[in-house]
């Protein structure tokens, strides 16, 4: 059984497809706008995503790459407009395949089948890492934060991205300095402070008030959930 994501305004389209599909055994959730769409595929992480791209709300367009920033889920297009740009814009921005309306259930699960061979193990390993709200996708080195981007740079990316990877766990200067900068350790290196000092700016935290980046004092940084309450154990 698959888990689809439905994300069509038109509710005759939005319940045929869903009902189809169901009906082929899978597992749908059928919403009728971009925003519910994205909150959607944070919060449920679908295995594949059929996008309409006339939406109420938020473009097709603009919602692919947001979906893209946040996840690697395949991505298929089911729309109405069948011009060779919108296509070629639809592909670009992110999207893994594209069906022109109108369409039939079966050829729409043919699709899905084909986008979920094509991405096997290697849709896995680029899966995007999440912490709490916090969505780090190592593909497209994108950071979202509660549904919204975070700009970093390159060097702030690679901190955070070694953080998630061993999420929970303390992650010493040394080994900071080691993997991310290429560098031996410096008692007097103040680099590594002041690269999570930017971050914990651009996570809307502080070192007095952190949520997400943890010091132990003399050693190095945790990265966690604040659902998970561990923030009170702070050093």
């Amino acid at each position: 059984m698959t888990s689809i994501l439905v994300v069509e305004d038109d509710d005759a389209i939005r319940t045929a497809v869903q009902r189809g599909l169901r009906e082929r055994g899978h597992a749908v959730i059928a919403v009728g706008t971009g925003l519910a769409g994205l909150e959607q595929v944070l919060q449920e992480q679908p295995q594949v995503v059929l996008l309409d791209l006339g939406l109420p709300d938020v473009d097709g367009l603009t919602l692919i790459s947001m979906i893209r920033a946040a996840s690697a889920v395949p991505i298929i297009v089911i729309t109405a407009r069948d011009d060779d740009p919108t296509m070629v814009k639809a592909l670009d921005s992110g999207a893994d395949d594209y069906v022109v309306k109108p369409f039939g259930t079966d050829q729409v699960a043919a699709r899905i089948r084909a986008v979920l061979r094509r991405g096997g193990r290697e849709a896995s390993a680029v899966a995007a890492l999440r912490v709490g709200d916090l969505v780090i996708d190592e593909r497209t080195r994108t950071v979202v934060l509660a549904g919204r981007p975070v700009e970093l740079s390159r060097k702030e990316f690679d901190v955070l991205l070694l953080l998630a990877s061993r999420a929970g766990q303390v992650v010493t200067k040394r080994e900071l300095l080691a993997e991310v900068w290429q560098q031996a350790y410096g008692g007097s290196d103040r680099t590594v402070d002041v690269h999570l000092s930017w971050l914990r700016r651009k996570l809307g935290e502080t070192a007095a008030d952190p949520r997400y980046l943890l010091s132990v004092r003399g050693v190095g940084v945790r990265l966690v959930d604040p659902g998970d309450g561990q923030a009170d154990g702070q050093d």
